[in-house]
């Protein structure tokens, strides 16, 4: 097969590949949007962390709205919390854990200090009343005009002031001051001097549509013989456990008995849909390894100053878990943590008709399986975007350009550069040598020099296989072609005698494992156990190791990689995220083909571990690094001597298998290939090549191009440069090419580029 049939557009069925189940089985293992365990201890549910970086930045306003989002009254909660968050901060693990309670005072004090009602303020139509007083009364008080309720107080003091000193006694004068101006600036209409018995609860009752109360007054009212009104709310009712003595008791009473007043203005049951309220656990990870040890910044008598309060919130570590997104380059430029990004690609897979915004993210994961080593709960973002894949190529929702050149590249591997041949004098062999597409593309020499010494050194004959394992079909999800290469394979593999495969690449070792290969080493092994080659030059020389995304969770292959490159005399220099947190090169999941921006940063992430020269054992990543000039080798050029020298462009990886098998046909094998010769001559400009191997453009692409221009005679002129530009339809894309021509057989092809489109041709 040569060109692969383009999806249709009118299929509209659904076929799941992963249930919503399991994909929340999946997303909840991504512990991302924990809460850090200072605010998951707090039962108001104060964003701790956030308040914090604010206090740090010197930004005390946005600090105090954030405390005011829990705290209608800041300066009464800051002085009397209990501050259950300051016992669970990761810092008391290696040092002394923050002052929270201070900085949240001196957020109190030093935040803008009262706000004033808004005119764009929409009052609820559900009048409240609140009866007595006590720090109960005024922080309910409180709750409910910050959810713009019509707030009625009625009490026995005599004014306000006298309401606030008997709700929060401990408060110093400058406190109390200024929470006698906040409260003065609520929307809580105050009625004093009240006598709070039955009789005037009655008569007042009918006036409000929520009554509330504080414990003295509901026993007053209601003893224990008489039931409590249905719409009574007071701060003995416990719907959910939580504290229920001190400032923070009457604060958590008070958050609960307003949501209590919601759910019954609504006509709903108090005691359902009220989310999760109280304390929590969090399962959230921190790495504390790079946290600076520092002593908390002693508290003065009167508190912490400003200045004081800005260094002891910048001690916080900002508990976050983002050990894959500091990793994955990948998961950094989509700037996403892979809950998230996770389920978005699910729900890309579910749309039936529409735009699949998410295909391009989907297929520019490398699915090389870091994120699941690195993340403490072993997150598989590597198994999502492969099963979203597989989905989206069943439902017939899958573009096929993103992977159409990969695939048609496995095609041609599998094809025309496709050998098979037991080696030569054996009609049987015990070995087979399969060195991976990647090898005979980029380095043939040295895959030929390897088979050579295979051949000379191991008893029973060593068999040459050249093609693709099927990765690249897995990889795009197109399982029937990925099933139908491992047919392929098992057929010559039975055809040679189902030898032991001895492979050259560990992304193929991996691949024809996982597809039930019996018997497979990798050449690493093999190396390892009949030694090097002879006359091999030991380079003594430091070098940094790539271990390949294909051998992740493969640790004697990594070790006999490191045996083998210490026999060469390489010293090794250590790198970050070496070994099974290895990142990938950018080939992997054919990241480089649908994404190259994105394949790019997973590149230069790679390089950034180290200034040295890198040795792989990958040949993909031998190329991947050389192209971006950094010296790069892989282990077999070093045992064998060769070098395959610059990174060849997409056309020459072609021309490169092809000559590997016609030479080995033809110097091994005594068989005289089929070879095609062109009957002109046919030149390039080096900014042609760049843009063919840019954009994939094939050399034969190019050639079909110019031989329909030669049969028809088609070709548009171009006035100011005088070259010709011509077209041709080429499977799913429009091939175009400008040229110049010398006579009737010399052409330079100064520019190429292609489109998916169909350009007709109209008589007339």
């Amino acid at each position: 097969m040569s060109q692969i049939q383009e999806r249709g557009s009118t299929h509209v069925y659904k076929v799941n590949k992963i249930s919503r189940e399991e994909m929340e089985s999946m997303v909840a293992r991504c512990v991302y949007e924990q809460p850090p365990f200072c605010s998951a201890a707090c039962p108001l549910k104060l964003d701790v962390r956030a308040m914090l970086k604010a206090a740090a930045d010197g930004n005390f306003k946005k600090a105090l709205q954030l405390y005011e989002k829990i705290a209608p009254f800041p300066l009464i909660l800051s002085q009397g919390c209990e501050a259950p968050c300051e016992g669970k901060c990761r810092l008391n693990e290696v040092g002394d854990g923050l002052a929270i309670r201070e900085i949240e005072r001196a957020v109190a004090r030093y935040g803008e200090q009262f706000r004033l009602g808004s005119v764009f303020r929409t009052s609820k139509r559900h009048k409240t009343a609140v009866f007595g007083s006590g720090l109960f009364a005024l922080l309910l008080a409180g709750e409910l005009e910050k959810k713009a309720y019509p707030v009625t107080v009625f009490c026995e003091e005599a004014d306000p002031e006298a309401y606030l000193r008997k709700a929060a006694p401990f408060l110093d004068e400058s406190a109390f001051a200024l929470e006698l101006r906040r409260l003065k600036g609520k929307e809580i209409r105050f009625v004093c001097g009240c006598r709070l018995n039955a009789a005037f609860y009655e008569q007042q009752k009918p006036a409000f549509d929520v009554l509330c109360a504080s414990d003295e007054v509901r026993a007053r009212l209601f003893p224990d013989s008489v039931p409590v009104p249905e719409l009574m709310i007071c701060e003995a009712e416990r719907l959910v456990s939580g504290p229920t003595e001190g400032v923070l008791g009457a604060a958590f009473g008070a958050k609960k008995a307003a949501l209590t007043v919601d759910r019954l203005a609504q006509k709903l049951d108090p005691r359902n849909t009220r989310g999760q309220e109280g304390a929590t656990d969090s399962a959230l990870y921190t790495d504390l390894s790079e946290a600076k040890v520092l002593c908390r910044v002693a508290v003065p008598a009167g508190g912490y100053t400003k200045e004081q309060a800005i260094e002891e919130a910048g001690r916080c570590i900002q508990c976050h878990c983002e050990e894959c997104l500091k990793s994955c380059a990948y998961l950094k430029h989509y700037k996403k943590h892979p809950g998230l990004l996770a389920r978005e690609i699910y729900n890309n897979t579910q749309i039936i008709m529409g735009d699949h915004q998410l295909n391009k993210p989907m297929n520019a994961c490398s699915l090389c399986g870091q994120c699941t080593v690195v993340c403490p709960n072993g997150f598989d973002m590597a198994r999502v975007c492969h099963l979203a894949r597989q989905n989206m190529v069943s439902t017939d929702k899958m573009p096929l350009a993103p992977h159409e050149f990969a695939l048609l590249d496995m095609l041609f591997s599998n094809g025309d550069a496709f050998l098979a041949r037991p080696q030569p004098g054996f009609a049987s062999c015990r070995y087979v040598f399969f060195p991976g597409c990647q090898a005979a593309a980029i380095a043939p020499e040295t895959v030929r020099a390897a088979y050579e010494d295979l051949c000379a050194r191991l008893p029973g004959g060593v068999a040459l296989m050249l093609g693709c394992c099927g990765a690249i079909a897995d990889w795009a999800g197109r399982m029937e072609m990925a099933q139908q290469a491992h047919e392929f394979l098992d057929r010559e593999l039975a055809r040679l005698g189902d030898p032991i495969v001895i492979a050259g690449c560990p992304s193929c070792a991996k691949e024809l494992r996982e597809h039930g290969v019996k018997e497979l080493r990798g050449i690493w092994d093999v190396l390892e156990e009949i030694g090097l080659p002879e006359g091999v030059h030991k380079l003594e020389r430091p070098m940094a190791l790539h271990d390949s995304c294909g051998a992740r969770g493969d640790a004697a292959t990594q070790a006999s990689i490191r045996r083998l490159a210490a026999s060469l005399g390489v010293r090794l220099t250590d790198t970050p995220y070496s070994g099974d947190r290895s990142p990938c090169c950018g080939y992997g999941g054919l990241a480089a083909y649908a994404n190259p921006e994105v394949a790019g940063e997973m590149t230069e992430q790679c390089l950034e571990r180290s200034d040295a020269p890198y040795i792989s054992y990958c040949m993909a990543c031998r190329d991947r690094f050389a192209r971006k000039g950094r010296e790069s080798k892989h282990i077999l050029e070093l045992c064998y001597g060769t070098d395959a020298g610059a990174p060849p462009d997409i056309s020459e990886k072609r021309r490169n298998r092809l000559q590997l098998k016609r030479s080995l046909l033809q110097e091994l094998w005594l068989e005289e290939p089929m070879e095609r010769k062109l009957p002109y001559t046919l030149n390039w400009t080096d900014e042609a090549r760049e843009m063919m191997d840019r954009r994939m453009i094939l050399t034969e692409d190019v050639i079909a191009v110019l031989n329909g221009f030669r049969e028809t005679g088609e070709a548009i002129l171009e006035g100011e440069s005088g070259l010709l530009v011509a077209r041709r339809r080429l499977g799913n894309a429009t091939f175009w090419i400008k040229f110049s021509r010398e006579g009737e057989n010399i052409y330079t092809v100064h520019r190429a580029w292609s489109h998916r489109m169909n350009v007709v041709k109209r008589e007339g």
